[in-house]
């Protein structure tokens, strides 16, 4: 029996052994989640600066973008009033070149009036003397209008008759056609 409780007491210090490193455990996974803990709380911090970094860089494009657009829009307003002014000295250039040309047109029948008395007779020598004065006088009235007026003359017709509006484009459009194959073919 003597050696019964010998054998015992080995295997008791075996045992103590076994509950150390159990107890050592503790304190590593303590220390694991110490770290684990601060490496999140340092994620999270780094991640707050970026988010702070980012807002500013976001701010600061926000403002490149906001004084370019600014900008943008200052030049086409400005490149808008130089068209309309542009549009404005053409519109007024055409009108008297029109008006010129209707005059010049009238007198040039006015004097062929007599030519057509010779040739035809006075009924269509008339109707020439007609015409001219017809055209004198709306050269007249488009000299005196203003653009707008003239638009708002141009609606009033095409209003009031839309098929011959159709028309007289149409005649227009042709002999504009016919005004630039001319000039492109001769170059």
């Amino acid at each position: 029996m003597a050696d019964t409780p010998a054998a015992k007491k080995p295997a008791a210090k075996k045992a103590a052994p076994a509950r150390k490193p159990a107890a050592a455990a503790k304190p590593a996974a303590a220390e694991a989640k110490a770290k684990f803990s601060k490496a999140i709380e340092e994620a999270r911090a780094g991640a707050a600066v970026l988010g702070k970094e980012a807002q500013a860089k976001a701010g600061a494009y926000r403002d490149q973008v906001t004084a370019k657009g600014t900008d943008w829009a200052q030049e086409a307003k400005t490149m808008a009033e130089q068209a309309r002014d542009k549009a404005g000295e053409l519109a007024k250039d055409g009108k008297a070149r029109t008006s010129d040309a209707i005059a010049n047109l009238g007198k040039i029948v006015s004097e062929n009036a007599g030519t057509i008395d010779d040739k035809l007779g006075a009924k269509y020598g008339d109707y020439a003397r007609t015409a001219a004065r017809t055209m004198q006088e709306t050269a007249a009235k488009i000299d005196s209008k203003d653009i707008g007026e003239l638009g708002d003359d141009a609606k009033e017709f095409v209003r009031k008759s839309p098929g011959l509006a159709v028309g007289m484009a149409a005649v227009a459009g042709f002999f504009l056609a016919r005004l630039f194959r001319g000039k492109s073919s001769e170059e």
